[in-house]
């Protein structure tokens, strides 16, 4: 499983304190001695009362659901595996630059420098994440979860969850998050999920009565709901007992934000990072004991390795993560996309199949009652009539459906019919049975049980039938006329309900699903759900961007095929749940593969079909909106939902539409890609920079008489280097790039880093051997070792900014190079924020040397004659890196 949505709790494992004995002691008392000791009826408080009560016991939310405080956020800005190796450095540094040297020789300078490596990280990184947060929690305020509660002034209304108090009086039905710990009032077939905090599977079914019992662990308590759980069906009173940090999930909930899954995003960057510092520690003593033995001077050598190592260094990295995200979650708020969770982005560009239910999602969500008909497929108003008394007195979640008969009786004109007829009971729908009941009683006296559902269930149930005007026993032929006509119109893309009656069903308060049996089917009613305009477009879309659509519905799969044929999704190989459930895991990872559209399926069976999709290596997304989705939504990789969404899947989605419309979902895939583009560009460039400076110090370390660029220089150009990346994040990304999935490879970048590492190394040593043997000699006037002490130092100094200035020229440069597999100054150019940081970085760099902050880091100004050979060096450079791009392309597939 990707990620529960919330901790399990074993039996026994919650302690009998003051929470547990508000509850206990609430499962014990009688409806009205509960409310009387809240001080309420089921009219619920006044405004004053629900003011008393929040300031007795605060508002309902969990303390580890509240914003950090700025000095955590800091703290954690701060702390990362880089920022600590350069904090161990700085402290190295410290002691033996300025500790353990003499007074006129003490130097912070390498203190100063490395120090500001880690406040550029960590500030950036804290700025970018204030402002992550900042938007998130802005954004989630859009897409509150609300309850329906009960005020003596406005009766029942939707309100905000962590606006409920002790006390509150709450409607609870079919989808509902269930807001606080609460004692059922009264109920009607409810069943509660509670697997997220006891791991039971099957849903638990509750009751109103007091329970006279010697249980200690509320969760065993047939008259409680907690918070956590969620309606499955049915519907409830409840008045809250506990509520907020109070609750048996308040009270483990700093356990749960402790356990955090780690996300297949946070894998790849963990698995990147430890490769870089393997690198690290591999690398850093061999340039010690090469420098130490060759040079003998094992202080020096010890510097100049710690410098490498700060050289090696990714500083930039978690911060280049954090600002690309919060970059893709603005950009998306403005496409009315919330990103809950931020990671949950690159995964988006990573989904490869895109498992969506049908309605709303390729339709238009607006489902219009075509015909209400008699068996014969004639006209008839007294089906529209016992399908409306249905629709409009339960009290569960009302579909799309129900609303579509209702408006279709309100045209009419049989909106009033309610008034004849009083609802005395009901069985509420359930995915199991895939119908629901009720039974209504008119001023006459008569009791009649109306049932509507999927028309092969209603077949189940129903052992008459109004033929013809008669009401006679439904035979082999007369299922088979029915079922016919039924098919008829769902191959036009209509979905079908049956109706059926029963008069005089069992007394008030007996009634149960046995009662479902032995009724007369009086006709059916034919839905239309036209799909979107934009449909056929976004499933093209989708697909030229590698994403394969398949459709996990429980509708009927003559509609569902009818409907993916109209927006161009080829049906291969239809599956039903049915099937489904006779597979085993191995047939099953096999049929996936070559299906994409299933059709009745059970919210257990969309689950199943979701993992073993991920088993199969695919990153998996998955659209849904209502409560059937929740379970599948939370195994997939990234979730998405919609603000129109019931609780429980807004709940487990990490990422909401505020339109329902696959178009929106190109801009998520490309965001996503794009993000992931960046941040690979970063490192791959960097790694591979870094590795090809270890090549070129280890072969200077061997032949020249010192040490190739002193500690304070390295870690200057390193500076620079740094800085001329952060604008990564807004850099431009090939149009090609972005129509494939992207999943993170850590071979990928030690191939990338061994081939473009040591190309330049190559040049560097040419400037080796241009400073070494040319240049320095024809502006001191000889070879090294004939100088004395005081040419030997400028010597050194002049070789130092050589190569100072030509590796920051490259090593920027080459960014430019293999930030794109196309040619970046025609074809695919940077942006303008990386175009013009990279410049100013070249140009403060080529400039240093020829002021006083060079002769403080020991450099010598080269002359003009340098800047030629430095053209041609970098000019061929640039010539192989573009050969070995092309190579590298043709060998792995890739660049990036």
């Amino acid at each position: 499983m990707k990620k529960k949505l919330f901790k399990k709790v074993n039996k026994g494992e919650i302690e009998n304190n003051q929470l547990t004995n508000n509850l206990l002691n609430a499962s014990k008392l009688r409806r009205k001695e509960i409310l009387k000791r809240y001080n309420n009826t089921y009219s619920g408080y006044d405004v004053s009362k629900v003011e008393l009560m929040r300031e007795k016991y605060g508002k309902n939310e969990l303390s580890h659901k509240r914003e950090k405080s700025i000095i955590k956020r800091l703290i954690e800005a701060f702390i990362n595996p880089f920022t600590i190796i350069l904090l161990i450095l700085a402290i190295i540094s410290f002691i033996t630059d300025i500790i353990i040297v003499e007074s006129g020789k003490k130097d912070g300078t390498s203190v100063i420098i490395v120090t500001s490596m880690v406040l550029l990280s960590g500030v950036l990184r804290f700025i970018q994440e204030s402002k992550s947060s900042n938007a998130a929690e802005k954004l989630e305020e859009m897409v509150e979860t609300t309850i329906s509660v009960t005020r003596l002034e406005n009766g029942s209304r939707e309100i905000p969850i962590d606006e409920i108090v002790v006390g509150d009086i709450i409607n609870l039905s079919a989808g509902d998050m269930i807001p606080a710990d609460v004692r059922i009032l009264k109920c009607k077939d409810l069943f509660i999920s509670q697997s997220s905090l006891t791991g039971e599977s099957e849903p638990v079914e509750k009751v109103s009565s007091s329970l006279n019992s010697n249980y200690k662990n509320p969760l065993e308590l047939e008259n409680l709901a907690f918070m956590g759980s969620n309606v499955i069906s049915g519907s409830a009173v409840a008045i809250v007992i506990n509520i907020g940090d109070s609750t048996i999930f308040g009270s483990i909930a700093k356990d749960l934000s402790s356990k955090k899954v780690v996300t297949s995003f946070e894998k790849g960057i963990n698995s990147v990072s430890w490769l870089l510092i393997r690198l690290m520690l591999v690398m850093v003593p061999v340039v010690l004991f090469m420098n130490g033995f060759t040079k003998g001077n094992w202080m020096e050598a010890f510097l100049f390795a710690i410098s490498v190592a700060v050289g090696l260094t990714p500083e930039m990295l978690p911060m280049i993560v954090s600002a690309n995200l919060t970059k893709g979650a603005v950009s998306m708020a403005k496409k009315n996309v919330i990103v809950k969770d931020l990671s949950a982005i690159q995964n988006f560009g990573a989904m490869d199949i895109l498992c969506t239910d049908k309605t709303g999602t390729i339709t238009q969500d607006k489902v219009v009652l075509e015909y209400s008909l008699n068996i014969h497929g004639k006209y008839d108003m007294r089906v529209l009539r016992h399908a409306f008394l249905n629709s409009y007195h339960q009290t569960g979640l009302k579909n799309l459906m129900d609303i579509a008969i209702i408006n279709h009786a309100n045209e009419s004109d049989m909106i009033e019919l309610w008034r004849d007829y009083k609802k005395v009971d009901e069985i509420p729908f359930d995915f199991s049975r895939r119908r629901m009941s009720v039974v209504v009683k008119s001023k006459d006296g008569k009791t009649q049980l109306i049932t509507k559902g999927a028309i092969e269930e209603m077949l189940e149930v129903s052992t008459h039938v109004e033929y013809y005007g008669e009401i006679r026993i439904i035979t082999k032929e007369i299922k088979n006329e029915i079922l016919d006509r039924v098919s008829k119109y769902n191959n036009q893309g209509m979905r079908i309900l049956g109706i059926s009656q029963k008069n005089n069903p069992s007394r008030i308060n007996e009634l149960s699903v046995k009662d479902e049996n032995d009724m007369v089917l009086m006709g059916f009613l034919a839905f239309l759900d036209p799909p979107k305009e934009s449909t056929a477009s976004a499933i093209n879309i989708l697909n030229e961007y590698g994403v394969n659509v398949k459709i996990l519905t429980g509708d009927n799969e003559k509609v569902t095929a009818a409907i993916c044929k109209q927006v161009g999704i080829k049906v291969n190989n239809l599956l039903l749940g049915s099937d489904i459930e006779e597979m085993d895991d191995e047939l099953l990872r096999k049929v996936v593969e070559e299906t994409n559209v299933f059709a009745k399926l059970s919210p257990i069976q969309k689950t199943r079909i979701v993992s073993v999709l991920r088993e199969n290596g695919h990153t998996v997304g998955f659209m849904g909106d209502g409560i059937n989705d929740a379970s599948a939504m939370t195994e997939a990789d990234v979730s998405i939902s919609v603000d129109t969404a019931v609780d429980i899947a807004k709940e487990s989605a990490d990422i909401i539409l505020l339109e329902k419309d696959l178009m929106i979902l190109e801009d998520g895939v490309i965001e996503g890609r794009k993000i992931y583009a960046n941040i690979i560009k970063y490192i791959k460039i960097t790694a591979s920079s870094n590795f090809g400076n270890i090549f070129s110090v280890l072969i200077a370390s061997i032949f020249l008489p010192f040490i190739p660029m002193l500690p304070i220089q390295l870690l200057m150009l390193n500076l620079i280097y740094d800085i001329s990346c952060i604008t990564i994040p807004w850099d431009n990304v090939d149009e090609e790039y972005i129509k494939e999935p992207r999943k993170w490879d850590a071979s990928s970048i030690s191939k990338f880093m061994f081939w473009m590492g040591p190309t330049s190394s190559l040049f560097d040593v040419i400037t080796f051997i241009l400073m070494y043997f040319f240049i320095c000699p024809f502006v001191f006037g000889g070879k090294f070792h004939s100088l004395n002490n005081i040419e030997q130092i400028g010597f050194i100094g002049l070789f130092h900014a050589g190569w100072f200035v030509e590796s920051l020229w490259s090593q920027t440069l080459v960014i430019h190079m293999i930030r794109t597999k196309e040619n970046s100054f025609t074809k695919s150019r940077a942006s303008w924020q990386l175009t013009s940081l990279t410049t100013l970085a070249i140009i403060v760099g080529t400039v240093i040397p020829y002021t006083t902050l060079g002769n403080t880091l020991k450099m010598v100004a080269m002359p003009l004659m340098y800047f030629v050979y430095l053209g041609i060096i970098i000019t061929l450079y640039m010539l192989l890196v573009g050969i070995l791009k092309k190579k590298f392309i043709n060998r792995y597939g890739e660049l990036l």
